[in-house]
């Protein structure tokens, strides 16, 4: 079970390896869909049913979605790999917050936007992909 973000972010790395062995990973966040996770966590255990967990990287040719274990936190089946240059229209309503930022990312086959909620413990990584997906700065 990876509890550090290192331990985890090399899983993501080895994961996207097995796909793609030429393309580098750039930033990886781990994150948790849904509503806010405030409101989640307030109606208890039933709510973690509905929730989906993440690793997003963005790589040098690729946005990469793989699904996080909900117990162990590893790199499990690839979602989506959508290129880099398609994926900038993909992202919107990006929020920097101090426990809980957000954003959403239109996923391939969906019907809206997926909101993507990244934890205090990510922000760093959250303030370096969206730059590199989008081109644009984080606004704090």
């Amino acid at each position: 079970m990876a509890i550090r973000k290192s331990t985890m972010q090399e899983q993501v790395v080895q994961a996207i390896a097995q796909i793609n062995p030429g393309d580098r990973p750039i930033v990886t966040f781990h994150t948790v869909t849904g509503p806010s996770p405030w409101l989640v966590s307030s109606f208890g255990a039933l709510a973690q049913l509905f929730v989906k967990y993440y690793f997003v990287t963005v790589t040098e040719q690729a946005v990469v979605f793989h699904k996080a274990g909900r117990m162990t936190a590893r790199p499990k089946e690839l979602v989506a790999a959508i290129p880099r240059q398609e994926a900038a229209h993909l992202v919107s309503d990006v929020r920097r917050n101090t426990m809980w930022s957000s954003l959403r990312f239109q996923l391939p086959g969906q019907p809206k936007p997926t909101r993507l909620n990244v934890g205090r413990y990510w922000r760093a990584e959250l303030d370096q992909w969206v730059p590199a997906v989008t081109g644009q700065s984080i606004a704090a």
